[in-house]
């Protein structure tokens, strides 16, 4: 008897997103034109910075006649896409060059840009049309894109290539460069002001990617401009070029360590004498993942019992035996070539364009690993200005430099937020639950190789314990300089309203007091040193435009009834292309970005100023300083530098710096026993020596004091 048939079929991948476009994020109207536009703009900063392109992108929304239809306009200068692949980059879902490939980038998952293009499809029937114009080519190429959801396929329309004088219509496009990408998307949508909306998603990515220059009309049926404005650039830095690199071994899982063992890398022929000698699953291990020298690779297959076995025959017990070695085994921390941080001075410089304060606190961690992927975690808080001192902050989540708008409650970012004691660091935070209130703004950024989002529409992050960890102890460090910041603020705040005090009313008193016992006048400033009886620093940082510099002046009162002797320490943005200037008093590098003066001894009654010039910056590159001090006695604006701190930060200086002569190890096996040679580079009998500017006489250092709170102030092994 025949089998009757079940009625099952295979659906595609297209099919299944169409019927549940949620997933996208096309939930609702309002989001679904932040969600078309994130995709577009996400495309066209990859391109672009792929190709070492500073982002040029224009937003266009013009509503129609037809109620909640708008057509969404992106054009970028990116460098276009070849005509004969628009149909797959914009018609196939789950395409992409970044899904295999180890490296942050904002799109991952091939589903983006070819979600919009479904989605137009599926609410106005009307296909996306995409303009491309590559810089070899003469004209651009104009084709309209829909979707076959039953084979993922393009369905390719109204092709029709422009030159640059031939069409009004191409004519208006305003190409800037000779290459880019326009898209127009026609979709069931709807347009709302707030905090979720498009200029709200649009201020956001400044900030996160300040090198870019973004622009926003919304036009309404008429053609009328009802709401226009644009984020120039303030940098022209790109970001770093994320390099692709091989898994890392920490945090593997067995599934995918089988997968990597049926298709192992194979060792090519005449290849050099230490890798030939390898087995073939040593050379599997040193090629297939990072961190893994030629050395390591044969002790873990050793400690595995597995030395002489083939990759391909490995069995289920096996393949445990090595992912618990890897696991086990010391090894460096990821490659960072794969990541592409903001960092310190730009997350800084895209706040304050973005939001007025009075203070910047930023961190960023170093590098870890959790799943065989490397991920950095990024913090920023702002704080003052005119922001509410009595709502919940502003949180600002991003992943990848690209902003979460929605599911905040259920992102990982958040969770980590709110597992911070806020009030401990000056913020209000009642019961230390929820999201903390004052006149605050914070920048969360987790840039991963691999960002697990809770759904594929990438809103939320989904709970991982290394990540909360990082998150956790970011926030930590930014609220501990919110903390610094705020009690040298009070301190100074005191000071000065005291030394006010004192000097308007102890005069009037004088005045009155000798033209009434007829006497001499007397000096008065032994008397106000006595009653203010402290040692008062401000400090300024200033941009002088005429000479594009930034210029710091630190003056610094002996208000006390005895000399006083200190070295003075302050921070300072020392990187390449940056250079100390007009530094009268000299002084010395004391640590990476952090310079020393030794001064006079400061009589009663005195004061005395350190001022130097920073040049290689530019406006607002450079707004705060850390101040520090050796020396008995405290001093107000000022922290105690915890030497304990400082020797740390000094080693781990001196570790991160290469050698310029290192010594070559080389492997040499004699009946099994391993012999390490050691090989000096030829160094030319001319070569002058060198000598270390970084080697200097130190002036004797005292026992570390007790903790203070500050950069080098805070207690390391504060719990918290």
């Amino acid at each position: 008897m025949a089998r009757k048939s079940s009625g099952m079929q295979q659906a595609s991948i297209s099919e299944f997103f169409e019927k549940n476009k949620h997933f996208l994020g096309f939930d609702t109207l309002p989001r679904s034109i932040i969600t078309a536009v994130k995709e577009a703009v996400d495309n066209s900063l990859d391109a672009a910075e792929e190709k070492r392109i500073l982002p040029e992108i224009s937003i266009e929304i013009r509503k129609t006649k037809k109620k909640d239809e708008l057509v969404l306009i992106c054009q970028d200068n990116g460098p276009g896409i070849p005509h004969n692949s628009l149909g797959k980059a914009f018609g196939s879902l789950l395409f992409g060059s970044r899904f295999h490939s180890i490296r942050q980038s904002r799109g991952q998952q091939g589903i983006g840009i070819t979600g919009v293009v479904m989605y137009s499809q599926l609410t106005t029937g009307k296909p996306t049309k995409v303009i491309s114009k590559i810089a070899k080519e003469t004209g651009a190429v104009s084709v309209n894109i829909g979707l076959d959801t039953k084979k993922n396929k393009a369905i390719l329309s109204g092709e029709k290539r422009y030159s640059f004088d031939e069409s009004d219509e191409y004519r208006g496009l305003h190409w800037v460069g000779d290459h880019g990408i326009r898209i127009e998307a026609r979709i069931k949508a709807k347009y709302q002001r707030g905090k979720q909306s498009v200029y709200q998603y649009l201020k956001m990515t400044s900030i996160v990617n300040p090198h870019a220059s973004i622009s926003f009309k919304l036009i309404d049926e008429n053609n009328e401009i009802l709401e226009a404005d644009s984020w120039p650039r303030v940098t022209d830095v790109l970001p770093k070029d994320a390099k692709p690199v091989a898994i890392h071994p920490h945090g593997l899982e067995i599934a995918i360590l089988q997968r990597m063992l049926r298709s192992p890398s194979k060792k090519p022929e005449n290849a050099e004498p230490a890798i030939s000698r390898m087995t073939n699953l040593q050379y599997f291990l040193y090629k297939d993942f990072s961190a893994i020298s030629k050395a390591k690779a044969k002790e873990i297959s050793r400690k595995a019992g597995l030395h002489n076995r083939e990759p391909q025959r490995l069995k289920f017990e096996d393949a445990q035996k090595l992912l618990s070695e890897l696991k086990a085994a010391k090894l460096p921390n990821p490659d960072t070539e794969c990541l592409s941080p903001i960092e310190d001075l730009l997350i800084k410089k895209g706040l304050s364009k973005a939001i007025d304060s009075r203070f910047v606190s930023t961190v960023t961690r170093d590098p870890k690993v959790t799943n065989g992927n490397p991920f950095q975690v990024e913090v920023g808080l702002i704080f003052g200005g005119d922001m509410p001192a009595d709502q919940p902050i502003q949180v600002l989540r991003f992943a990848n430099r690209v902003p979460l708008m929605y599911q905040q409650g259920g992102c990982l970012l958040t969770k980590a937020l709110e597992s911070v004691n806020w009030k401990q660091y000056g913020l209000e935070h009642p019961g230390g639950r929820g999201i903390p209130k004052g006149p605050a703004a914070i920048l969360i950024h987790l840039a991963s190789t691999n960002v697990q989002f809770t759904s594929e529409a990438k809103e939320a992050l989904a709970d991982n314990s290394e990540v909360m960890h990082e998150l956790e102890q970011a926030m930590k460090e930014v609220g501990r300089g919110l903390r610094n910041h705020l009690k040298k603020s009070v301190q100074k705040k005191k000071a000065r309203e005291k030394f006010e005090l004192v000097n308007i009313i102890l005069p009037e008193i004088h005045d009155k007091a000798i033209a009434i016992l007829n006497e001499e006048p007397v000096p008065l400033a032994p008397v106000i040193t006595k009653i203010m009886n402290a040692v008062f620093l401000e400090e300024k940082v200033e941009w002088e435009p005429d000479n594009k510099v930034t210029r710091v002046t630190i003056e610094m009162y002996n208000y006390t009834a005895r000399p006083r002797a200190y070295s003075l320490l302050s921070t300072w943005p020392e990187r390449e292309g940056v250079v100390m200037v007009d530094n009268p008093l000299g002084g010395r590098r004391e640590a990476k970005g952090l310079w020393n003066w030794k001064l006079a001894t400061l009589d009663p009654g005195c004061s005395t100023t350190v001022s130097f010039t920073v040049s290689g910056l530019a406006k607002g590159d450079w707004t705060e300083i850390d101040i520090f001090f050796r020396g008995a006695g405290d001093i107000i604006g000022a922290t105690k530098l915890d030497e304990a701190i400082l020797a740390e930060m000094l080693r781990e200086e001196e570790a991160s710096v290469e050698p310029e002569e290192v010594m070559e190890i080389v492997p040499v096996e004699v009946n099994e026993v391993e012999v390490r040679v050691e090989v000096a580079p030829e160094v030319p009998s001319e070569a002058p020596a060198e000598v270390s500017p970084d080697i200097v006489i130190r002036e004797e250092i005292k026992p570390p004091a007790e903790p203070d709170e500050g950069w080098f102030g805070v207690g390391r092994g504060e719990e918290e």
